[in-house]
């Protein structure tokens, strides 16, 4: 029980931090408020025990706050200039997110007590996970990761090597511009 009370204010930090991403003025800071919702999501899988989910959450937000800070690292991008449109989109936003809490609550209330899995699937992976006959593995995370979701993982790991590879591409990206720019200069 404890746990759901956890998750239900992580869960409202994170709509405060999505509105105060939309409220900022100058879009760095933006950025730095969305990288909270990432971190909420973050510690929300590993109070949910999904601590490789939890990894691969806060690796793929450290990576996007990098390639958005290079992307709108210009003053030009820095502020936004008020308007009644702006305020429409807010408001707009805050019901959305609202409405979201709500129903993130009913279906917080309606996941199984912690520790009583409702599916057989886990309690097979426990059971046999140690079996020499069945993953002939002497750990039990290294046999259900390799063994029984050894897709699950190898798509997880496609996904940090995407960011990974698209973090270095923006990276070389503007400084090969920034030393042609100085060349020319």
């Amino acid at each position: 029980m404890i746990v759901d009370t956890w998750v239900i204010f992580i869960l409202g930090i994170m709509i405060i931090g999505s509105i105060a991403a939309i409220e900022q003025k100058e879009m760095l800071s933006a950025i730095i408020t969305v990288g909270i919702v990432g971190l909420g999501t973050s510690l929300i899988f590993l109070f949910l025990q999904a601590p490789d989910l939890a990894i691969v959450q806060f690796l793929f937000e450290i990576f996007a706050i990098i390639i958005l800070v290079r992307a709108f690292i210009k003053p030009d991008y820095h502020k936004s200039e008020p308007s009644i449109m702006n305020k429409i989109v807010t408001v707009l936003t805050v019901l959305v997110l609202v409405a979201i809490l709500f129903c993130s609550i009913d279906m917080l209330k309606a996941l199984p007590e912690f520790g009583n899995p409702s599916m057989e699937t886990s309690k097979y992976y426990v059971d046999n996970a140690n079996a020499a006959k069945e993953t002939h593995s002497a750990n039990i995370v290294t046999s259900i990761i390799l063994d029984y979701r050894a897709y699950d993982t190898l798509g997880e790991a496609t996904v940090l090597f995407t960011a990974i590879l698209g973090t270095i591409t923006i990276l070389r990206i503007k400084t090969k511009k920034r030393k042609s720019e100085e060349a020319i200069e």
